[in-house]
């Protein structure tokens, strides 16, 4: 007697190569991926992520007929694989299902969602976004410190804007959360000549990193510790998980905390946040940006350029201080500039 086939569903887009891959696992894989259309309403028509509505294209099925065949999809769908935009009504529309995997590090989004109470087992990627969001976090310093955004802007206006690039050697990083990602972030610092705070939940006193088992930390830091973290970084990096404590841990006070600092070229502090977006308050940010840029960006220039008059360079330098206009503080891509 043949085995029964499972079902397995794809409800995002996903390389051909990776579907092969799945398909392979085991012969009793039935393997759909739903259609660009399909997707949609699979989604109630909500973004596939966060400002990205995965718009329709001129050979796309329409709507009723993408409505029409993905009902008796989910109604057989066993095993689902989709982001974390995962519809209210989902255990009703695929009552056969059994298994909810998620592309997500956590289930933030669905901690009170319908099918989190059901009997489905729901299972998330925690561990494979360690390389590609740790290899993110390096190149987003990597452009602050070298100002490529300022280059970029400057290549595309065809003009030649000389300025003073940093760099990260020597610099302090404090990295909130030591899982797989932020794990990852400490060694990868540390290989590039860093300074690494790492604060973890668990840990009770401030000690050194080789003594809590992470060598490649300088220090490891109780969550009380915050303020010093945050006022010793040049960068900082948050890589928490959502939970009750750390929902907006970050916030005003906090941000003011942060050292005025010449980690990037313009002289500013950065924030990159890596996970929940609620871990950091969006509105707090602006704030503390927009009313204390205008001092920080003046008290890290006079510093940088006294830096500069002991090597001799000064007036080798152009001049920074109207560089940024403190007035345009912005949040995007998880990306704090102080």
């Amino acid at each position: 007697m043949p085995e029964r086939t499972i079902n397995v569903t794809i409800a995002l887009p996903l390389a051909d190569d990776l579907q092969d891959t799945i398909r392979k696992t085991h012969p009793r894989l039935k393997v759909t991926a739903l259609t660009r259309a399909q997707r949609r309403v699979y989604r109630d028509g909500r973004p596939l992520w966060a400002g990205y509505p995965e718009p329709p294209r001129a050979e796309d099925e329409s709507e009723e007929e993408a409505r029409e065949r993905l009902q008796p999809i989910l109604r057989d769908t066993e095993v689902l694989l989709t982001n974390p935009i995962v519809p209210d009504n989902i255990v009703g529309r695929a009552p056969a299902l059994k298994w909810l995997q998620l592309t997500s590090a956590g289930v933030d989004r669905l901690l009170d969602a319908p099918v989190v109470q059901s009997q489905v087992t729901v299972t998330t990627a925690s561990g494979i976004h360690a390389v590609p969001i740790s290899e993110y976090v390096i190149g987003a310093m990597l452009a602050f410190a070298k100002g490529l955004p300022r280059a970029i802007r400057a290549q595309q206006e065809r003009v030649w804007r000389p300025y003073w690039p940093d760099e990260l050697e020597e610099k302090t990083v404090g990295v909130l959360g030591v899982g797989a990602i932020g794990a990852r972030v400490v060694e990868l610092a540390s290989a590039l000549g860093m300074r690494v705070l790492a604060l973890r939940r668990s840990a009770e006193r401030r000690i050194t990193g080789a003594a809590a088992g992470f060598p490649a930390a300088d220090e490891m830091l109780p969550p009380s510790d915050l303020t010093y973290l945050l006022h010793e970084s040049d960068y900082v990096v948050v890589a928490l998980p959502l939970t009750p404590e750390s929902r907006g841990l970050i916030g005003e006070a906090q941000l003011r905390a942060m050292k005025p600092s010449a980690a990037s070229s313009d002289g500013t502090t950065a924030m990159l946040r890596i996970r929940s977006r609620y871990s950091v308050s969006q509105s707090a940010s602006v704030a503390a940006v927009t009313s204390g840029a205008s001092a920080r960006t003046r008290s890290s220039t006079n510093r940088r350029s006294s830096r500069h008059s002991r090597t001799g360079l000064s007036r080798a330098l152009p001049s920074t201080s109207s560089s940024r206009n403190p007035s345009q503080a912005r949040a995007s891509c998880g990306v704090w500039r102080t």
